[in-house]
């Protein structure tokens, strides 16, 4: 990979909405090789996706519940976790999974409107796989940080500072 698209690509992952004219500027080539490259690494599955981090918390009526499912799995010979794991990620409700070291060996972020939903979840679906042994769910009561975005900005004290 070269060093103009290491640089888009971090540029891109600060701010996905920049045009491409703007990247042209930053990165000192013309805006022609910046599609070329924009092409290339999405073509190359580098570029998944351009995406938008909302706070949910601002629109109450959209509101959900998230949890991060632990989950302890019997690998497959042959496979691994991968099995396993194609299996889980394709549910809807799945956000993210990760394959983890420690206790656990699948770490599942889901959503759902309500608590329940989740539990029909992990009771209905997720424990029902054969491969997994046990679950433990911890739902999300907070958001305060998000891929590097910060959700509530601390207000700054606007006290003068006295001293003796």
């Amino acid at each position: 990979m070269t060093e103009k698209e290491l640089e888009i690509l971090r540029i891109l992952e600060e701010n996905a909405r920049i045009d491409s004219s703007t990247l042209a500027k930053m990165t000192r080539i013309s805006e022609e090789e910046v599609k070329e490259i924009l092409q290339k690494l999405e073509k190359m599955k580098v570029i998944l996706n351009y995406t938008t981090v909302i706070d949910w918390s601002k629109v109450p009526q959209a509101e959900r519940v998230t949890a991060m499912i632990d989950v302890k799995v019997t690998p497959k010979r042959g496979v691994g976790f991968d099995e396993v794991a194609e299996r889980i990620y394709r549910f809807p409700e799945v956000q993210a999974l990760y394959l983890m070291s420690g206790a656990y060996d699948l770490q599942v972020v889901i959503e759902g409107k309500t608590m329940q939903e989740i539990a029909r979840f992990v009771s209905e679906k997720l424990s029902s796989i054969d491969s997994v042994l046990s679950t433990t769910t911890h739902f999300q009561l907070k958001k305060y940080k998000h891929d590097g975005i910060i959700f509530e900005e601390v207000e700054e004290d606007r006290r003068i500072v006295v001293t003796p």
